[in-house]
């Protein structure tokens, strides 16, 4: 793997740079002066951990991950939120910066020991990678392919209620793909497991970072082919078919499945 721009322990933060603030264990510095929602600062905090991550070089300036110790207080002008918090509040271009950093800043915080001999990990020099210093094993950040799906019928949505969230709140259906799986063998599978259903005509349609903590959504769009609606104990609460003029508590603005479900609206919204 190709670090952004330049490889990322090929530099060091110079004047002009820009920063990322995270705080242990999921909160996010904001700029509370500006209008909107500001994540990028001028300077690292006094005490932020002293290997910087690089987030990207384009755009005229580096941008930086640096993390702080978990209790720090919020410096002036400047506060600290939950990183969940953000999405939607930021554009997509933020959003992606801020999604990297988390990214990175896990990979780091997980992968100082050698997976294969338990040894002490450093920088690699030429790469975004860890090396292990004892018997030369690499690694890389993790990235843990998720698919989601919207499946229609008609003019109708199939939306559940995940366990996961403490209160209502329906989605389209996603899971993580398994060892030796396609992502279209996931997505048929993920409907079959979570509500019983078949589906076919699987559509790609997008992809999204989401940095809770090293995921990429991955979406496709699905017909209902058979079957009835059986929703997983141990998955979902509750699932359903809704159509566009009547549809219930919905996830944030700013998420893929927000997004999926919109353009479903938006499609059935005068029929």
């Amino acid at each position: 793997m190709s670090p952004v721009g330049d490889s990322a322990q090929a530099v060091e933060p110079t004047h002009g740079d820009r920063w990322i603030v995270l705080r242990a264990p999921d909160d996010v510095l904001v700029d509370a002066h500006r209008d909107g929602v500001g994540i990028l600062f001028g300077a690292p905090p006094e005490r932020a951990d002293p290997t910087p991550l690089l987030v990207d070089s384009g755009g005229g300036s580096r941008i930086w991950a640096a993390v702080v110790p978990e209790g720090t207080a919020n410096p002036d002008g400047a506060h600290f939120t939950a990183a969940r918090t953000l999405v939607g509040a930021l554009d997509p271009a933020g959003f992606g910066q801020l999604a990297r950093a988390r990214m990175l800043v896990e990979w780091q915080r997980t992968h100082r020991f050698c997976g294969r001999c338990g040894a002490s990990t450093g920088p690699a020099a030429d790469e975004h990678a860890v090396r292990c210093g004892h018997c030369g094993l690499r690694g890389y950040p993790r990235i843990s392919p998720v698919v989601i799906v919207r499946v229609t019928r008609a003019d109708e949505i199939l939306l559940a209620w995940p366990v996961r969230a403490p209160r209502p709140m329906y989605t389209v259906l996603a899971g993580f793909v398994e060892a030796g799986e396609s992502l279209e063998q996931a997505a048929v599978r993920e409907i079959g497991e979570e509500v019983g259903l078949e589906v076919d005509r699987l559509t790609y349609a997008g992809s999204q970072p989401w940095p809770f903590p090293h995921s990429l959504m991955v979406a496709f769009t699905a017909q209902y082919a058979a079957g009835e609606i059986a929703p997983a104990p141990a998955e979902i609460r509750d699932a359903g078919w809704y159509r566009a003029d009547a549809l219930p508590d919905l996830p944030p603005h700013g998420s893929i499945a927000r997004a999926m479900i919109e353009q479903f609206r938006l499609a059935h919204a005068t029929r």
